[in-house]
């Protein structure tokens, strides 16, 4: 399910960030009382009786004469009102409803999607009148609200959540594998979507970062089911200029979140390079199965001992991925393209593996008798017990006579003990170390 995404929208200076630290529990938006600091997007997960939904933070919106990085703001502005289920207009209730306020409310209008005016800085009981004013901006819903002293955020958030899609309404299809094509630009992302699909439903181009947003498309294959989500290519942050492929970046992160499987993919012409192992350390970060297609190996000039030695490098250039499956593709020629959706429903079986509590002691104990722990200054570690406790990825949590007797390098075994067992290619294993008195 997909999680529901609410937009802070104002002129600025009006305590939108304010606002956004409030909701989010966090100071990620930089607050200071001069207008137009924020100016890009801000975007973070957050909660609210339980229920999880995201926020987005947007520069301030400057009206009459337009300049270049007001036009910049203008744009980040009009792709998270498209992204967002619900909008929150701040104003400033101390100011009354300005010009401004009106030309932000009518282009509001004209975007059609819904719409909560909160009225901020009233944190006097007695200045709670003041936001009857703002309805003359057309809009139904008004709330009185002080983002400095959190006064009336919950019931601002209450008429947010009616605009929320409902879960049922979100359901996506469970037994669907959700597997997000990510990569750095022109890689061949959009081509690989598109060989997989059979027929062009992304724009392919040889300009870097055409795709700018996030696509989902079903696929059926074998009698299994996909959810394709083709990403925009990341860069580094310090290097994303445009308003626009900053935001592309967040969209891959959240395609990333959603998904069971990443697959990265990665130049096999131009080979591997840093910005490669910072978008696979954001798939490994947030837990989800992994693999690896190395394309435009067409045109790359190659023995029958090429791909053993790309494979090669890349295992020693990313040792925290030892695990993770290659596959040699064109996505150009479509050749082996079928190899991605056999891997990728292989590992997603993996991600979501279950092991029995019994299987797991036994496979434990028989690690222990086999390399007993190291001993600490005469403390000799034990291993109690051991479980798994969830999947996606799978994890263990084990249990220990002293937690910090622990060393990384026999969770390292444990796992690789797990993994001989058991296989779990294509997906990370966390292990939960638990001391029990």
């Amino acid at each position: 399910m997909s999680v529901p995404v609410m937009a802070i929208v104002g002129r600025p200076n009006v305590g939108k960030s304010t606002l956004f630290n409030r909701i989010v529990g966090t100071r990620l938006a930089i607050v200071q009382d001069q207008p137009g600091i924020t100016r890009d997007r801000i975007y973070a997960p957050a909660e609210w009786l339980s229920k999880s939904f995201r926020v987005v933070d947007t520069g301030g919106l400057e009206v009459g004469e337009v300049d270049e990085i007001t036009k910049r703001i203008r744009a980040q502005v009009e792709l998270a009102i498209d992204e967002a289920q619900a909008i929150v207009f701040v104003v400033d209730g101390l100011a009354g409803a300005t010009p401004a306020d009106e030309e932000i409310a009518q282009w509001l209008r004209v975007a059609g999607k819904p719409v909560v005016v909160a009225v901020n800085k009233l944190d006097n009981p007695k200045r709670i009148s003041l936001a009857y004013d703002f309805y003359e901006l057309g809009f139904s819903t008004v709330i009185a609200i002080s983002a400095e002293h959190s006064t009336g955020i919950g019931d601002l958030l209450e008429e947010v959540f009616k605009h929320f899609p409902s879960e049922l309404a979100e359901a996506e299809d469970a037994d669907a594998v959700k597997m997000a094509v990510i990569g750095r630009p022109n890689v061949g992302k959009s081509s690989l979507v598109n060989a997989l699909l059979g027929e062009d439903r992304v724009l392919v181009s040889d300009v870097a970062g055409t795709t700018r947003d996030a696509i989902d498309t079903p696929l059926e294959w074998e009698g299994q089911s996909f959810l394709l989500m083709d990403t925009a290519g990341m860069r580094k942050r310090g290097k994303v200029y445009e308003a626009t492929e900053k935001y592309s970046v967040l969209r891959a992160l959240k395609a990333i979140e959603r998904c069971d499987v990443a697959v990265l993919v990665i130049d096999g012409k131009d080979g591997i390079i840093e910005q490669d192992k910072h978008i696979a350390g954001y798939a490994l970060d947030a837990g989800k199965a992994l693999v690896v297609a190395v394309n435009k190996w067409d045109v790359v000039e190659k023995d029958d001992k090429t791909a053993q030695e790309f494979e090669k490098k890349f295992r020693a250039q990313f040792p925290f991925l030892v695990w993770a499956p290659l596959v040699f593709i064109s996505a150009k020629t479509g050749r082996r393209v079928v190899r991605v959706l056999e891997t990728v429903a292989l590992v997603a079986e993996n991600h979501a593996m279950r092991i029995s509590t019994s299987t797991v002691n036994a496979l434990v104990q028989d690690a222990v008798a086999i390399t007993p722990p190291p001993t600490d200054r005469g403390k000799r570690l034990k291993i109690l017990y051991a479980t798994q406790v969830s999947v996606k990825p799978p994890t263990f949590a084990v249990f220990v006579n002293h937690a910090d007797l622990m060393h990384f390098s026999y969770e390292r075994y444990l796992e690789n003990k797990l993994r001989e067992a058991f296989g779990f290619a294509g997906t990370p294993i966390r292990l939960v170390i638990r001391q029990r008195e």
